[in-house]
């Protein structure tokens, strides 16, 4: 009777409501199982974990963020490793801006930009005086102003136990309070573009600098929106022409995105879908109960390489997979000339492949 009423009533952070799942159309066609990702080629980290985002500064160096809050600074052999930054949180995302700096998304602290020699400034922690709780993935337009996205305004990693533990929490509420920001430096206001995602999470601009690209990782899809929207609400069920789904039922959750080359852009999975997470989807309270089980019994997806490209109008174009997972969370591809770096949540190394 005791464990009845624990599992019944204990209390849980989430308020879990209702969504449809799409039918899983599992690894068919395009996403063919294949093996096109094993066997990497590793970076030494020197004891770090979790390059999530990696990406090529104006000084030609290699640069990654890891779990412990450092970014670091190496060759692009991997030669020559040091701590750039450390911003006393935790950085997922970050680009470069016209002067040199690398502007941050920091889950823990909001959007930072940090000079090249490594001093750390808080360009916004707030929009209309609501805190930036998740600051998640970011990309610098060619005429400066900074688009983010704020994964969760209900689960700020600071107060969850970190960045996954925050993510688990958002995806299995489904409250899809998501959303996409601009921050213009010349007049440092920060706006909301877009909101009512599910969990928003990477971010990539359009060549023509006229729309963005945004995963929605709690609905296995990726929207195309318009940068000049406007507190676009895409929980509506028409929310009009600057926004739109360009990739729908993916096979697993979508993470980080990034600009390849020749018009491609990289698509990370950090997980595949699990029949037992889409069997809760209509079900608020499993989700609830969910919660009260020890943590070993969630129903978190197994280790599952995947990446994929894809063109601006949707059109898939590599899709790269390694079943055994040996390469934990790949979370996108950062690609130069002759190389496939890949990103990673868990890995205790950078992974890379030559590209063929």
């Amino acid at each position: 009777m005791a464990l009845v009423a624990y599992l019944a009533a204990w209390p849980v952070p989430i308020e879990p409501v209702a969504w449809r799942a799409p039918p899983a159309q599992g690894y068919v066609g395009v996403h063919a199982p294949n093996e096109r990702l094993k066997g990497l080629k590793t970076i030494d980290l020197g004891g770090e974990i979790g390059p999530e985002h990696i990406a090529f500064g104006p000084d030609g160096k290699l640069y990654t963020t890891v779990a412990s809050g450092a970014i670091l600074r190496m060759n692009a052999d991997g030669s020559g490793r040091s701590v750039f930054a450390r911003t006393g949180g935790r950085v997922l995302g970050f680009d470069f801006d016209a002067r040199g700096r690398l502007i941050a998304a920091d889950a823990m602290r909001g959007l930072l930009a940090i000079t090249p020699d490594g001093r750390v400034e808080v360009l916004a922690d707030r929009v209309d005086g609501d805190p930036i709780r998740y600051a998640d993935a970011v990309v610098v337009a060619p005429n400066g102003r900074m688009y983010l996205s704020d994964a969760s305004t209900r689960f700020a990693p600071a107060d969850w136990g970190g960045t996954f533990e925050a993510s688990v929490l958002d995806i299995l509420e489904q409250r899809s309070t998501g959303r996409v920001l601009e921050y213009d430096p010349a007049t440092r206001r920060t706006r909301v573009v877009a909101q009512g995602l599910s969990f928003a999470n990477g971010v990539a601009l359009s060549a023509d600098g006229r729309h963005l690209f945004v995963n929605e990782t709690g609905k296995y899809r990726v929207w195309k929106i318009a940068v000049d929207a406007d507190r676009l609400d895409l929980l509506a069920p028409a929310p009009g022409p600057k926004a739109r789904v360009l990739l729908d039922n993916l096979p697993g959750y979508p993470d980080n995105l990034m600009r390849g080359r020749d018009g491609r852009i990289w698509l990370g999975f950090a997980k595949p879908r699990n029949p037992t997470i889409d069997a809760m989807a209509g079900k608020p309270w499993l989700r609830s109960v969910t919660l009260r089980l020890p943590r070993a019994l969630w129903p978190i997806p197994k280790a599952y390489g995947h990446v994929i490209a894809f063109t601006e109008d949707g059109r898939i174009v590599a899709d790269l997979q390694d079943p055994s997972g040996a390469y934990p969370e790949t979370t996108a591809i950062t690609e130069t000339a002759d190389r496939w770096y890949v990103q990673s949540l868990h890995a205790p190394v950078l992974g890379w492949l030559p590209k063929p």
